[in-house]
């Protein structure tokens, strides 16, 4: 059986009913007239254009008006601004649609994680980030629906379940669990196809072939302790660096690439000896490791992460110090030392937290120029995506304004270079919300 069919057959079945598609306007062309764009790298919007998608791709900009025959959705622009869709390069549509209690629930099942994350997912696209990357947890089920229309969402680039060595960052076993090794049980976040513990090059092959099987765009691995896990402590490293260059090749192999979760200098400077070409963190990096980086073009993948919450476990809140610390420095010392760096949420465990996805947009204003900040979150960020070459799941360009692109726009109700701010109010300001050639919002005035 094909295996996008087999695992669509699966999400529905998991589902019992399919999921109703949600309400959207669709032609096979629609033309929006009298916009101005941000193509995704200008400092200045363009003067008044007409944009014509044809399909999924935009096919036609002009500044004289548009002829064409045939049916055709209009969409009066007045004046306002056409730009790419938003893009969010680290996201976990599962892990950040469920609670800790909810994960760690008896009661947890396929189906539920599949609501909980397919509505999540509805929300994000009409937040207007029409791609995110999500780097681990199982994510196939949901994409597979997204992209046969039975669910709302964004553009998914998978990693699927992230590779993480015994005591890594991505052992989620309670203590109660054993290691499969010695006692032949698989824990339960492997059974829900999570994470992958693999210890040794033989597991990490094994590992990674699995979720390119199932459609990896990339592949994550756990270089060095993280904040929310329970064994490993910030400051530690993780896999040896034959083990690395394991996940690296066989990568490779699929024209592919690994990134990585890692804070420090050690942990990150040992995955670049590696050949891994992102790195998803790195707020405790220093001068010498950032120049690395940049010298190797290895990508940082950054975030603002949340402070402390009151939802949050206290052993939590004391290994994030250090990374909280650090992260105020980052920002300005990647952008001096020109490191390629694209932004994302990660948000975890705490589902309301989603609903600040923009906010944390305007988080970014302490160091960069609008301009700027929308380079990074449509641009850059694309271009991170198309590292994953021919694993990428969508073959186009994503992140721009231009013709043969993709057709992911918002059309928004101002001009973002000059009030940043109104990326943040995405209910209001995002008139038109488009993914694929497909309005799933429009609001408007009757035209």
């Amino acid at each position: 059986m094909n295996r996008l069919v087999f695992l669509l057959t699966f999400c529905l079945g998991l589902l019992g009913n399919p999921i109703e598609l949600f309400s959207q306007e669709s032609t096979n062309r629609v033309l929006f007239e009298n916009v101005r764009v941000f193509d995704g790298r200008s400092t200045v919007l363009t003067a008044p254009l007409h944009v014509l998608v044809e399909g999924n791709q935009i096919v036609r900009m002009s500044s004289s008006p548009i002829e064409v025959s045939g049916p055709v959705q209009v969409v009066a622009g007045g004046g306002r601004t056409l730009m790419p869709g938003l893009i969010d390069v680290h996201v976990h549509l599962v892990f950040g649609a469920l609670t800790m209690r909810e994960m760690m629930s008896p009661m947890l099942s396929e189906r539920l994680i599949l609501e909980k994350a397919s509505q999540s997912a509805e929300q994000t696209l009409l937040r207007g980030f029409t791609a995110v990357r999500d780097v681990g947890g199982p994510i196939f089920p949901l994409k597979a629906l997204i992209d046969n229309g039975k669910a709302v969402g964004p553009r998914v680039w998978p990693s699927g379940a992230t590779i993480s060595q015994t005591a890594g960052h991505g052992d989620f076993r309670t203590p109660e669990e054993r290691s499969r090794r010695f006692f032949g049980e698989v824990s339960r976040a492997e059974r829900y196809n999570a994470t992958f513990i693999a210890d040794g090059t033989a597991e990490v092959l094994t590992a990674v072939r699995e979720n390119l099987r199932f459609g990896a765009s990339q592949i994550k691995l756990m270089a060095g302790g993280g904040t929310s896990s329970a064994y490993d402590p910030v400051d530690v490293t993780q896999y040896t660096l034959e083990e690395m260059k394991a996940a690296v090749e066989a990568a490779e192999d699929w024209g592919t690439y690994v990134t990585v979760h890692a804070y420090t200098e050690r942990a990150v400077q040992k995955a670049i000896a590696a050949g891994v070409r992102c790195i998803e963190h790195g707020q405790m990096l220093d001068k010498k490791t950032l120049r690395m980086m940049a010298k190797k073009d290895v990508w940082l993948s950054l975030q603002n992460l949340v402070a402390d919450t009151p939802d949050m476990d206290p052993v939590r809140r004391e290994k994030r110090k250090p990374v909280l610390e650090g992260q105020a420095k980052i920002w300005p010392l990647a952008k001096q030392l020109k490191v390629n760096v694209a932004w994302g949420t990660d948000f975890l465990f705490e589902p309301d937290l989603n609903l600040q996805q923009n906010q944390y947009i305007l988080k970014l204003t302490e160091w960069y120029s609008p301009a700027e900040i929308l380079k990074m979150i449509t641009y850059d960020n694309g271009r991170l995506l198309q590292l994953s070459g021919l694993r990428s799941p969508y073959q186009g360009k994503v992140g721009v304004v231009e013709e043969e692109a993709l057709a992911d726009l918002l059309l928004v109700d101002g001009n973002p270079l000059a009030d940043i701010s109104l990326v943040a109010n995405p209910s209001e300001k995002f008139l038109v919300i488009m993914k694929d050639g497909k309005i799933y919002k429009n609001t408007l005035p009757d035209q």
